[in-house]
């Protein structure tokens, strides 16, 4: 069941039942709002029993307790003071949030003796909170006994001496949490409801926070040469779109930054079909514009001070009569031509039109393509890391440094001369693929032909999108991966004034 919490800070709050957290530091110290919430000190009886140390995101949960005005009490352990990151206060509110349950009034007391919490770690906590709340059952018809088909709203108050500040700060958190849960929500959808022309309504919608959208339809493609993308979608009676967001947020005169994202709402794979085992997954395959889209919703959300361009290659890939086929040659909006060896390697001639465009009209300071593109990265890096191709060091470093703040994190990927040779094509410039080995490099390699010179990354997110494994922020299946890793990448880099 979904629920909303409508989080609030205050200096105080009076406990009149319902559930109360205490956050706590690892070891003998007390907790926070010991005197308001445990006045009769049985928390330190209980930890006693139960071994309860104050490990990081360990819980001490009280049923009625003696003494307290509260009906339930919970202790979350944040671990050691010194060892606290702001990832970790993000996950401290996903286990605070998950341990709610029924109650519908939260007290929470955060001011931790021994510990400085300001308005960051704070809005970190609230933010966890709003993530970890997300579920999607759309579409379940028979709920529990215990389960009501409205999401329930659960007043949480967080109790600090930094409201006013953490206060003033939260607007931001819940843009976050607009663009996660946006992204999480497109992933989940079925694909009979999310095609092409769905998705770039969905965009459209963007323009009452402020970004101007355009949504390019297969004539438009045509006329600028997008043989690539559309050789990709003419096997679906579905027809394809270019989503083409912009935030203008910053000086007028600065360049913007840009993000590019595939987005396949269903893969067939095409006339090279893929197996029937698992293929319903493919409804994620568009991750990459997913995350894009909930990008932009968090700019425009925040207003943040920049100038974004966020582009959006949707297409459905399906192996109809007019589906294009192994040997077909196709002639990109840059004028370079590729054979398709394989029509499931169809990411990469999305993005490799939509990256030409991008530059070619946007000129912009950098650009980041995220796309669930290989399998191969999910073989060499699980799904605990996105695969990171760059040719620049600059962005490479700000990206891996930002995913170790977030917590989504990245895994830099070598590119080379060398494996240029591996989509070598007899009959055209490249072929669409260099084989089983080395596949996610010479996927990156492909597109690196169609950056120039500007600064360039290469998100391979295949691991980290869907399927991805229940966290303390999330238990969906769509995670929303990207969204807070490029904010704070915009955030700390390159937002003016």
């Amino acid at each position: 069941m979904s629920v909303k919490f409508d989080i609030s800070f205050a200096k105080s709050a009076k406990i009149d039942g319902g559930l109360a957290i205490q956050l706590k530091l690892a070891g003998d110290g007390p907790a926070a709002g010991a005197a308001d919430a445990d006045p009769a000190g049985i928390v330190t009886r209980a930890a006693e029993i139960a071994k309860f140390s104050g490990k990081p995101m360990s819980t001490l949960d009280i049923i009625a307790p003696q003494g307290s005005p509260a009906d339930r009490l919970v202790v979350l352990g944040l671990g050691k003071a010194e060892s606290l990151t702001a990832y970790d206060w993000l996950k401290a509110g996903g286990i605070a949030a998950s341990s709610v349950k029924s109650m519908t009034k939260v007290v929470i007391f955060a001011d931790v003796p021994g510990l400085a919490v300001g308005a960051p770690q704070l809005d970190g906590f609230a933010l966890g909170m709003l993530l970890r709340a997300y579920s999607f059952d759309t579409y379940k018809t028979k709920k529990g006994d215990d389960e009501e088909k409205a999401p329930k709203t659960v007043k949480v108050t967080i109790v600090t001496a930094e409201h006013a500040a953490a206060r003033k700060a939260f607007a931001e958190s819940e843009a976050i949490a607009g663009g996660v849960l946006l992204a999480r929500e497109l992933v989940n959808l079925p694909p009979n409801v999310l095609g092409p022309v769905e998705f770039a309504d969905r965009a459209k919608e963007l323009e009452k926070l402020g970004v101007e959208v355009e949504i390019l339809t297969e004539k438009e493609m045509k006329k600028l040469g997008m043989g690539a993308l559309l050789g990709v979608a003419q096997g679906s009676v579905r027809p394809p779109r270019l989503a083409v967001m912009q935030w203008k947020g910053g000086k007028p005169k600065d360049a913007p930054v840009a993000f590019i994202g595939k987005g396949v709402v269903f893969d067939t794979g095409g006339i090279s079909i893929k197996p029937g085992a698992g293929m319903e997954d493919m409804k994620g395959d568009m991750g990459g514009a997913a995350a894009v889209i909930g990008l932009m919703h968090t700019l425009g959300a925040r207003k943040a001070k920049v100038n974004a361009i966020g582009i959006l290659g949707l297409v459905e890939n399906m192996p109809d009569g007019n589906a294009q086929r192994p040997g077909d040659i196709v002639t990109t909006m840059s004028g370079q031509t590729i054979e398709i060896i394989n029509t499931d390697a169809e990411g990469r001639l999305v993005l490799a039109d939509a990256l030409h465009y991008c530059n070619d009209r946007f000129k912009p300071r950098f650009m980041i393509n995220l796309a669930t593109l290989t399998g191969a990265i999910l073989v060499a890096l699980g799904n605990l890391q996105a695969g990171l191709f760059s040719n620049d060091d600059t962005l490479a470093g700000q990206l891996t440094g930002v995913g170790e703040v977030t917590g989504e994190r990245l895994w830099r990927m070598p590119l080379g001369k060398e494996y240029d040779k591996l989509i070598d094509s007899k009959f055209a410039d490249m072929k669409n693929t260099g084989g089983r080995n080395a596949g996610s490099i010479t996927a990156a390699q492909l597109l690196k032909r169609f950056v120039g010179e500007t600064p360039w990354a290469h998100l391979d997110i295949a691991g980290t999108a869907m399927n991805s494994p229940s966290s303390e922020i999330n238990q969906s299946w769509g995670s929303g991966y990207g969204v807070r890793l490029l904010d704070e990448l915009v955030r700390a880099h390159y937002e003016v004034g």
